[in-house]
Protein backbone atom coordinates (compact mmCIF):
# COMPACT_ATOMS: atom_id res chain seq x y z
CA UNK A 1 0.00 0.00 0.00
CA UNK A 2 2.63 2.30 0.69
CA UNK A 3 4.38 1.60 -2.78
CA UNK A 4 0.86 2.62 -4.24
CA UNK A 5 0.82 5.55 -2.15
CA UNK A 6 4.31 7.11 -2.94
CA UNK A 7 5.32 5.37 -6.29
CA UNK A 8 1.76 4.54 -7.82
CA UNK A 9 1.29 8.00 -9.33
CA UNK A 10 4.88 8.00 -11.37
CA UNK A 11 4.70 4.63 -12.18
CA UNK A 12 0.87 4.77 -13.91
CA UNK A 13 2.38 7.80 -15.70
CA UNK A 14 5.37 5.96 -17.47
CA UNK A 15 3.16 2.97 -18.18
CA UNK A 16 0.58 5.08 -20.04
CA UNK A 17 2.96 6.66 -21.98
CA UNK A 18 5.35 3.96 -22.72
CA UNK A 19 2.41 2.03 -24.12
CA UNK A 20 2.08 4.00 -27.48
CA UNK A 21 5.93 4.34 -27.67
CA UNK A 22 6.00 0.36 -27.57
CA UNK A 23 3.75 0.31 -30.32
CA UNK A 24 5.47 2.48 -32.50
CA UNK A 25 8.61 0.58 -32.16
CA UNK A 26 6.94 -2.09 -33.65
CA UNK A 27 5.65 -0.27 -36.31
CA UNK A 28 9.33 1.74 -36.76
CA UNK A 29 11.56 -0.89 -35.83
CA UNK A 30 14.53 0.59 -37.11
CA UNK A 31 13.80 3.13 -34.80
CA UNK A 32 12.51 1.53 -31.67
CA UNK A 33 10.31 2.23 -28.32
CA UNK A 34 13.40 3.50 -26.28
CA UNK A 35 14.05 6.23 -28.79
CA UNK A 36 10.40 7.42 -29.20
CA UNK A 37 10.14 6.85 -25.52
CA UNK A 38 13.29 9.55 -24.44
CA UNK A 39 12.45 11.97 -27.14
CA UNK A 40 8.76 11.81 -26.02
CA UNK A 41 9.13 11.71 -22.43
CA UNK A 42 11.50 15.17 -22.95
CA UNK A 43 9.11 16.53 -24.47
CA UNK A 44 6.56 15.96 -21.89
CA UNK A 45 9.18 16.96 -19.09
CA UNK A 46 9.19 20.47 -21.01
CA UNK A 47 5.41 21.12 -19.79
CA UNK A 48 5.15 18.16 -17.18
CA UNK A 49 3.94 20.37 -13.64
CA UNK A 50 3.41 17.60 -11.33
CA UNK A 51 6.87 16.09 -10.04
CA UNK A 52 6.44 16.17 -6.66
CA UNK A 53 3.51 13.82 -6.94
CA UNK A 54 5.52 11.37 -9.37
CA UNK A 55 9.08 11.96 -8.63
CA UNK A 56 9.54 8.77 -6.48
CA UNK A 57 7.29 6.56 -8.96
CA UNK A 58 9.62 8.11 -12.37
CA UNK A 59 12.79 7.20 -9.86
CA UNK A 60 11.43 3.87 -9.26
CA UNK A 61 11.20 2.90 -13.09
CA UNK A 62 14.56 4.40 -14.21
CA UNK A 63 16.21 1.97 -11.64
CA UNK A 64 14.64 -0.48 -10.88
CA UNK A 65 12.59 -1.17 -13.61
CA UNK A 66 15.16 -1.83 -15.96
CA UNK A 67 16.87 -4.20 -13.62
CA UNK A 68 13.77 -6.15 -13.92
CA UNK A 69 14.05 -5.63 -17.41
CA UNK A 70 17.76 -7.17 -17.80
CA UNK A 71 16.53 -10.05 -15.99
CA UNK A 72 13.81 -11.19 -18.29
CA UNK A 73 16.26 -10.20 -21.03
CA UNK A 74 17.66 -13.67 -19.84
CA UNK A 75 14.86 -15.72 -21.38
CA UNK A 76 15.48 -15.08 -25.13
CA UNK A 77 18.81 -16.55 -24.68
CA UNK A 78 19.41 -20.49 -24.88
CA UNK A 79 23.27 -20.85 -24.37
CA UNK A 80 23.40 -24.48 -26.39
CA UNK A 81 22.22 -22.25 -29.58
CA UNK A 82 25.12 -20.14 -28.79
CA UNK A 83 27.70 -22.27 -28.39
CA UNK A 84 26.57 -23.98 -31.39
CA UNK A 85 26.39 -21.72 -33.84
CA UNK A 86 27.76 -18.24 -32.72
CA UNK A 87 30.94 -20.07 -30.94
CA UNK A 88 32.66 -19.06 -34.68
CA UNK A 89 31.65 -15.37 -34.59
CA UNK A 90 33.80 -15.29 -31.35
CA UNK A 91 36.82 -13.53 -33.08
CA UNK A 92 35.23 -11.13 -34.87
CA UNK A 93 32.80 -10.55 -31.53
CA UNK A 94 36.00 -10.17 -29.17
CA UNK A 95 37.91 -7.73 -31.20
CA UNK A 96 34.95 -5.24 -32.23
CA UNK A 97 34.06 -5.44 -28.26
CA UNK A 98 37.40 -4.67 -27.62
CA UNK A 99 37.93 -2.20 -30.37
CA UNK A 100 34.36 -0.56 -29.15
CA UNK A 101 35.85 -0.35 -25.65
CA UNK A 102 39.27 1.00 -26.26
CA UNK A 103 37.77 3.49 -28.66
CA UNK A 104 35.57 4.97 -26.21
CA UNK A 105 38.33 5.57 -23.42
CA UNK A 106 40.77 7.29 -26.33
CA UNK A 107 38.14 9.61 -27.30
CA UNK A 108 36.93 10.06 -23.73
CA UNK A 109 40.69 11.46 -23.19
CA UNK A 110 41.11 13.38 -26.04
CA UNK A 111 37.78 15.44 -26.12
CA UNK A 112 36.66 15.24 -22.24
CA UNK A 113 33.49 13.46 -22.67
CA UNK A 114 31.34 12.87 -19.82
CA UNK A 115 32.55 9.79 -18.20
CA UNK A 116 29.37 7.59 -17.50
CA UNK A 117 27.87 8.96 -21.15
CA UNK A 118 31.61 7.45 -22.31
CA UNK A 119 31.50 4.29 -20.76
CA UNK A 120 27.87 3.68 -21.66
CA UNK A 121 28.42 4.31 -25.53
CA UNK A 122 31.15 2.27 -25.43
CA UNK A 123 29.55 -0.48 -23.84
CA UNK A 124 26.13 -0.15 -25.75
CA UNK A 125 28.08 0.21 -29.30
CA UNK A 126 29.79 -3.24 -28.37
CA UNK A 127 27.49 -5.75 -27.12
CA UNK A 128 23.98 -5.29 -27.50
CA UNK A 129 22.56 -1.56 -27.72
CA UNK A 130 19.66 -0.73 -24.95
CA UNK A 131 19.85 -3.74 -23.27
CA UNK A 132 23.23 -3.37 -22.41
CA UNK A 133 22.85 0.27 -21.35
CA UNK A 134 20.37 -1.05 -19.47
CA UNK A 135 22.63 -3.68 -17.72
CA UNK A 136 25.41 -0.99 -17.09
CA UNK A 137 23.73 1.99 -16.15
CA UNK A 138 22.73 0.31 -12.34
CA UNK A 139 26.38 -0.66 -12.08
CA UNK A 140 28.01 2.58 -12.10
CA UNK A 141 25.09 4.63 -11.01
CA UNK A 142 24.87 6.85 -14.20
CA UNK A 143 22.86 10.15 -14.11
CA UNK A 144 19.67 9.95 -16.37
CA UNK A 145 21.24 12.75 -18.73
CA UNK A 146 24.45 10.61 -19.48
CA UNK A 147 21.60 7.62 -20.10
CA UNK A 148 19.60 9.59 -22.44
CA UNK A 149 22.64 11.06 -24.06
CA UNK A 150 23.85 7.50 -24.81
CA UNK A 151 20.95 5.60 -25.95
CA UNK A 152 19.99 8.39 -28.81
CA UNK A 153 23.65 8.64 -29.95
CA UNK A 154 23.86 4.23 -30.13
CA UNK A 155 20.70 4.34 -31.73
CA UNK A 156 21.20 6.85 -34.02
CA UNK A 157 24.18 4.98 -35.85
CA UNK A 158 21.65 1.70 -35.58
CA UNK A 159 19.22 3.39 -38.07
CA UNK A 160 22.12 5.44 -40.25
CA UNK A 161 23.50 1.52 -40.40
CA UNK A 162 20.62 -0.49 -41.25
CA UNK A 163 20.22 1.85 -44.59
CA UNK A 164 23.76 2.17 -45.41
CA UNK A 165 25.22 -1.52 -44.73
CA UNK A 166 22.85 -4.33 -47.07
CA UNK A 167 24.32 -1.99 -50.01
CA UNK A 168 27.98 -1.56 -48.42
CA UNK A 169 28.06 -5.03 -48.16
CA UNK A 170 26.63 -5.79 -51.71
CA UNK A 171 29.36 -3.52 -52.89
CA UNK A 172 32.17 -5.01 -50.73
CA UNK A 173 31.15 -8.56 -52.49
CA UNK A 174 30.11 -9.82 -48.41
CA UNK A 175 28.40 -13.54 -48.65
CA UNK A 176 25.62 -14.15 -46.75
CA UNK A 177 27.14 -15.90 -43.77
CA UNK A 178 29.52 -12.87 -43.96
CA UNK A 179 27.34 -9.93 -44.45
CA UNK A 180 25.00 -11.98 -41.26
CA UNK A 181 28.05 -11.98 -38.92
CA UNK A 182 28.70 -8.12 -40.03
CA UNK A 183 25.18 -7.20 -39.28
CA UNK A 184 25.38 -9.07 -35.83
CA UNK A 185 28.50 -7.38 -34.90
CA UNK A 186 28.95 -4.14 -36.04
CA UNK A 187 24.90 -3.25 -35.43
CA UNK A 188 23.99 -2.79 -31.96
CA UNK A 189 20.52 -3.15 -30.61
CA UNK A 190 18.86 -6.58 -31.96
CA UNK A 191 15.32 -5.19 -33.44
CA UNK A 192 18.04 -3.02 -36.20
CA UNK A 193 20.18 -6.33 -36.48
CA UNK A 194 16.72 -8.08 -37.70
CA UNK A 195 16.24 -5.28 -39.83
CA UNK A 196 19.40 -4.57 -41.73
CA UNK A 197 19.81 -8.68 -42.26
CA UNK A 198 16.20 -8.28 -43.07
CA UNK A 199 16.76 -5.84 -45.97
CA UNK A 200 19.94 -8.47 -47.16
CA UNK A 201 17.79 -11.40 -47.43
CA UNK A 202 15.21 -9.33 -49.55
CA UNK A 203 18.14 -8.32 -51.87
CA UNK A 204 19.04 -12.30 -52.30
CA UNK A 205 16.82 -14.71 -53.01
CA UNK A 206 18.07 -17.61 -50.77
CA UNK A 207 19.72 -15.75 -48.17
CA UNK A 208 19.41 -16.93 -44.38
CA UNK A 209 21.55 -13.70 -42.99
CA UNK A 210 19.01 -12.62 -40.81
CA UNK A 211 18.85 -15.90 -38.70
CA UNK A 212 23.01 -15.96 -38.38
CA UNK A 213 22.72 -11.94 -37.64
CA UNK A 214 20.61 -13.03 -34.59
CA UNK A 215 22.60 -15.64 -33.57
CA UNK A 216 25.76 -13.55 -33.33
CA UNK A 217 23.91 -11.08 -31.51
CA UNK A 218 22.29 -13.14 -28.96
CA UNK A 219 26.17 -14.12 -28.61
CA UNK A 220 27.13 -10.57 -28.30
CA UNK A 221 24.82 -10.18 -25.46
CA UNK A 222 26.25 -12.59 -22.98
CA UNK A 223 29.31 -9.72 -22.94
CA UNK A 224 26.93 -8.14 -20.75
CA UNK A 225 28.06 -10.68 -18.37
CA UNK A 226 31.94 -10.57 -18.01
CA UNK A 227 31.28 -6.73 -19.03
CA UNK A 228 29.29 -5.63 -15.62
CA UNK A 229 31.58 -8.14 -13.59
CA UNK A 230 34.49 -6.01 -14.92
CA UNK A 231 32.52 -2.30 -14.39
CA UNK A 232 31.30 -3.71 -10.82
CA UNK A 233 34.83 -4.17 -9.96
CA UNK A 234 36.52 -1.26 -11.06
CA UNK A 235 33.16 0.80 -9.08
CA UNK A 236 33.31 -1.09 -5.97
CA UNK A 237 37.50 -0.81 -6.14
CA UNK A 238 36.94 3.09 -6.73
CA UNK A 239 34.42 3.40 -3.71
CA UNK A 240 36.02 2.07 -1.10
CA UNK A 241 39.55 3.17 -2.21
CA UNK A 242 37.66 6.76 -2.20
CA UNK A 243 36.42 5.97 1.69
CA UNK A 244 39.77 4.52 3.05
CA UNK A 245 42.96 4.74 0.11
CA UNK A 246 43.23 0.96 0.17
CA UNK A 247 42.41 -1.48 -2.48
CA UNK A 248 39.14 -3.20 -2.00
CA UNK A 249 39.47 -6.85 -0.96
CA UNK A 250 37.96 -9.24 -3.41
CA UNK A 251 33.76 -9.62 -2.66
CA UNK A 252 32.11 -11.32 -5.63
CA UNK A 253 28.81 -10.37 -3.82
CA UNK A 254 29.76 -6.67 -3.92
CA UNK A 255 31.27 -6.82 -7.38
CA UNK A 256 28.14 -9.10 -9.38
CA UNK A 257 24.81 -6.93 -9.29
CA UNK A 258 22.22 -9.33 -7.64
CA UNK A 259 20.05 -8.73 -11.22
CA UNK A 260 22.88 -9.84 -13.55
CA UNK A 261 22.75 -13.39 -11.55
CA UNK A 262 19.30 -13.46 -11.84
CA UNK A 263 19.62 -12.84 -15.91
CA UNK A 264 22.11 -15.82 -15.76
CA UNK A 265 19.73 -17.96 -13.70
CA UNK A 266 16.68 -17.15 -16.39
CA UNK A 267 19.12 -17.95 -19.38
CA UNK A 268 19.82 -21.43 -17.95
CA UNK A 269 16.62 -21.73 -17.36
CA UNK A 270 16.03 -21.05 -21.10
CA UNK A 271 18.63 -23.57 -22.29
CA UNK A 272 17.60 -26.09 -19.85
CA UNK A 273 13.62 -25.90 -20.76
CA UNK A 274 14.94 -26.06 -24.57
CA UNK A 275 16.98 -29.11 -23.84
CA UNK A 276 14.05 -30.76 -22.55
CA UNK A 277 12.17 -30.28 -25.78
CA UNK A 278 10.02 -27.31 -25.11
CA UNK A 279 9.43 -24.92 -27.69
CA UNK A 280 11.22 -21.52 -27.25
CA UNK A 281 8.55 -20.11 -28.30
CA UNK A 282 6.75 -20.70 -24.46
CA UNK A 283 9.43 -17.80 -23.47
CA UNK A 284 8.24 -14.92 -25.84
CA UNK A 285 5.92 -13.31 -23.53
CA UNK A 286 8.41 -12.70 -21.17
CA UNK A 287 10.76 -11.30 -23.75
CA UNK A 288 7.96 -8.87 -24.60
CA UNK A 289 8.29 -8.04 -21.80
CA UNK A 290 11.30 -6.99 -21.34
CA UNK A 291 11.17 -4.98 -24.38
CA UNK A 292 8.43 -3.03 -23.28
CA UNK A 293 10.11 -2.45 -19.33
CA UNK A 294 12.95 -1.07 -21.25
CA UNK A 295 11.04 1.52 -23.23
CA UNK A 296 9.19 2.44 -19.93
CA UNK A 297 12.33 2.72 -18.33
CA UNK A 298 13.53 5.21 -20.76
CA UNK A 299 10.24 6.69 -20.35
CA UNK A 300 11.46 7.56 -16.86
CA UNK A 301 14.63 8.64 -17.90
CA UNK A 302 13.17 10.88 -20.67
CA UNK A 303 11.05 12.82 -18.16
CA UNK A 304 13.96 13.46 -15.62
CA UNK A 305 15.96 14.84 -18.97
CA UNK A 306 16.24 18.38 -19.74
CA UNK A 307 16.34 18.41 -23.37
CA UNK A 308 17.61 21.53 -23.67
CA UNK A 309 20.72 21.24 -21.50
CA UNK A 310 21.15 17.47 -23.35
CA UNK A 311 21.30 19.37 -26.91
CA UNK A 312 24.23 21.28 -25.46
CA UNK A 313 25.93 18.98 -24.53
CA UNK A 314 25.65 15.87 -27.34
CA UNK A 315 27.83 16.80 -29.85
CA UNK A 316 30.73 15.59 -28.28
CA UNK A 317 28.97 12.44 -27.55
CA UNK A 318 27.75 11.71 -31.08
CA UNK A 319 31.89 11.66 -32.03
CA UNK A 320 32.26 9.79 -29.79
CA UNK A 321 29.61 7.00 -31.04
CA UNK A 322 30.54 7.66 -34.64
CA UNK A 323 33.91 6.51 -34.00
CA UNK A 324 33.06 3.82 -32.19
CA UNK A 325 30.82 2.54 -35.00
CA UNK A 326 33.20 3.12 -37.72
CA UNK A 327 35.48 1.66 -35.51
CA UNK A 328 33.79 -2.09 -35.37
CA UNK A 329 32.30 -1.73 -38.81
CA UNK A 330 36.00 -1.89 -39.90
CA UNK A 331 37.37 -4.54 -37.60
CA UNK A 332 34.15 -6.66 -38.30
CA UNK A 333 35.32 -6.45 -41.92
CA UNK A 334 39.00 -6.64 -41.52
CA UNK A 335 38.56 -10.07 -39.14
CA UNK A 336 36.39 -11.70 -40.98
CA UNK A 337 39.27 -10.87 -44.05
CA UNK A 338 41.72 -12.65 -42.03
CA UNK A 339 39.68 -15.35 -40.99
CA UNK A 340 38.79 -16.00 -45.31
CA UNK A 341 35.41 -15.19 -44.66
CA UNK A 342 35.22 -12.99 -47.62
Amino acid sequence: MDFITTKGKGVLLCLLLAIPCFLLGKVFPMVGGPIFAIIIGMITACFYQERQNTAAGIGFVSKKVLQYAVVFLGFGLNISDILRVGAASLPVIISTITTSLLTAYIVYKLFHVNGEAAVLVGVGSSICGGSAIAATVPVIKAKDEAVAQAVSVVFFFNVVAAFLFPSLGDWLGLTNTGFGLFAGTAVNDTSSVTATAAVWDEMHTGSHALEYATIVKLTRTLAIIPITLCLGLYETHKAHKAQTGEAVPLNINKILPQFILFFIVASLITTVVAYLGVAQSVFSPLKELSKFMIVMAMMAIGLNTNIVKLLKESSKILILGCCCWVAISIVSLYIQRLMGLW
